[in-house]
């Protein structure tokens, strides 16, 4: 019998960042290595993952990271990952791999971990196994993982639906799904984003309709923005544009290899003819496919919209799509995008949230999933805590006995000894890990908190030189600003600091000694009261002490 360990290092009580561990005795399973979108408070922070330094310290027992389909917020962080732990190996199906191998050659790494799997194949690991299980979801080649072990199995559902007309590689199989859970399943981590919206995701996720008024009512040329890899999305835009005379422009090289590529391999049902070059852009009745870049939503549209792309200026004849809903977090960025186009004139057209659902599970999903699968304890997981408890609403209304529910933040450790729930009161630490630019670890919450202090107050910097035998004071102080007050119209409040600042550094400059951090900190105390009395602001002080 064994001894089974749960947990998340993030992916609860959140939106994205999902990363989930089941460890085994001395096997550690990991399911998706996501990311999440920074908010516009994280100044300059390109994206968000989970703090992965529980594999690091346990690296060799760590059998791999188990992807369920091609999204961000599902395999965000595995580039950065990679690059840290470049042993580690990961599986996906092949759509999935194909799309890391392209972020991976964009961020210059190179690997022969990436393992593709083939849904319904077990991947034995000793006397554990893995067991992929095709689910419908809005990329192809989405499965969920089951994970036999000698005390039951335990069943990640990542992102699903249930939806009868999606077929081929978007269908759930659910014969699998019956046979998993008459085989005996101890836990079930189930998606919960959507667990508080009534009856089934479908039809509510196909937008068909809205996509073919749109290109029967406006005659000139048409801009959908989509996320890069919502192909099933992409393919109810292509199978509108087939009953019209239009062409297709795509904006972007990765987002043209991905949609090429899945026509190729027959992905996307599409004629590769009907797809122009950049210079059709301007053409009265084309079609402008455009897709953000994974770390920050909307920048390739944003930078059209603000004039600064070279190839394509919005007009007023234009009409803009967003052909997906926006993501929970990503109204304000989305709200001042939608401003802007309107500035200018063009037509908008956004799918309501409410109305067009994304490809996650709704209530009676959930129900469905669990009266297939029947698990003995259940594990809400992806979403915030809300949509947890709404998950876990839904579990006991068909029967799961309340004590069986696992309602957990990230890192708290459900622990199961000989197929039973313990309690132990076990924590993991986790952490964000927040990416500025290419380098992995290199902002944490002091520069952040930096960052908001500089935007909301600014910076006053004095500058004093000093003689190098003397130690008298040769230039200065002076202050120098930037984003507090406007110089001019506040000659006295600079003459009085200047004046503050003197008295401290003549206090602490004796002939043959200089006391620097006495003269820094009463600078930033004395200076820091005088200007927040007079202002009510604290702007960031920076002193420059220099001896000649």
């Amino acid at each position: 019998m064994s001894k089974i360990k749960i947990f998340s290092l993030g992916g609860l009580n959140e939106i994205g960042k999902n990363m989930y561990v089941v460890e085994v005795d001395q096997d550690i399973f990991v399911f998706d290595a996501g990311l999440k979108f920074a908010d516009d408070k994280m100044l300059g922070v390109d994206y968000i993952i989970p703090n992965y330094d529980y594999l690091k310290q346990n690296i060799k027992r760590v059998k791999g990271i188990f992807i369920t389909h091609a999204h961000d917020q599902q395999m965000g962080a595995i580039s950065d990952i990679l690059a840290d732990l470049p042993t580690i190996k990961i599986y996906g199906c092949a759509f999935t791999i194909d799309i890391l191998k392209k972020d991976l050659l964009n961020e210059g790494i190179k690997t022969t971990n990436l393992i593709t799997i083939t849904p319904h194949k077990k991947i034995n690991f000793g006397v554990n196994s893995i067991f992929p299980v095709s689910l419908t979801h809005s990329v192809p080649d989405t499965v969920g993982y089951v994970l036999y072990t000698p005390d039951g199995a335990i069943f990640y559902t990542g992102n699903y639906v249930f939806d009868p007309t999606m077929t081929g590689n978007y269908k759930t199989d659910i014969g699998k799904l019956a046979y998993v859970g008459k085989q005996g399943v101890l836990c079930l981590l189930g998606e919960s984003l959507y667990a508080d919206k009534l009856g089934f995701t479908s039809p509510n996720h196909r937008a068909s309709s809205i996509l073919k008024e749109t290109l029967n009512k406006h005659s000139g040329r048409i801009l959908f923005n989509v996320f890069q890899t919502q192909i099933y999305r992409l393919q109810e835009l292509f199978n509108e544009i087939k009953l019209t005379d239009r062409k297709v422009v795509i904006m972007g090289k990765h987002l043209e290899e991905i949609i090429l590529e899945s026509i190729e391999k027959k992905y996307i049902d599409f004629d590769k003819s009907r797809i122009g070059n950049i210079h059709h852009i301007n053409d009265q009745n084309i079609i402008v496919i455009i897709s953000d870049e994974r770390e920050k939503p909307f920048s390739n549209l944003t930078r059209i919209v603000k004039g600064y792309d070279k190839f394509i200026k919005i007009n007023e004849e234009d009409t803009v799509v967003f052909i997906s809903p926006v993501y929970d977090g990503m109204e304000i960025r989305a709200t001042k995008l939608f401003d802007g186009i309107a500035k200018i004139g063009a037509s908008l057209v956004i799918l309501s949230n409410k109305k067009y659902l994304g490809h996650h599970a709704s209530a009676e999903d959930i129900m469905l999933m669990l009266d297939l699968i029947n698990p003995k304890y259940y594990f809400p997981v992806i979403g915030e805590y809300r949509h947890q408890v709404e998950n876990a609403n839904k579990a006991m209304k068909i029967g799961i006995p309340e004590e069986n529910i696992l309602l957990k933040l990230n890192g708290q450790v459900a622990t199961f000894v000989d197929g039973k729930l313990i309690d132990t009161n076990e924590f993991i630490k986790v952490d964000d890990i927040l990416i500025d630019g290419k380098t992995i670890g290199d902002i944490g919450e002091l520069v952040l908190k930096d960052r908001e202090a500089l935007c909301d107050n600014g910076i006053v910097i004095v500058s004093v030189t000093l003689d190098h035998t003397t130690k008298k004071v040769l230039a200065g102080p002076e202050i120098l600003t930037r984003g507090f007050v406007y110089v001019r119209d506040n000659v006295d409040l600079i003459k009085e600091a200047e004046k503050i600042a003197l008295e401290v550094i003549n206090e602490n400059a004796k002939p043959n000694h200089v006391e620097f951090n006495k003269i820094k900190n009463g600078v930033r105390d004395k200076l820091g009261k005088y200007l927040y009395q007079e202002t009510e602001c604290k702007p960031m002080i920076l002193i420059v002490l220099q001896e000649v």
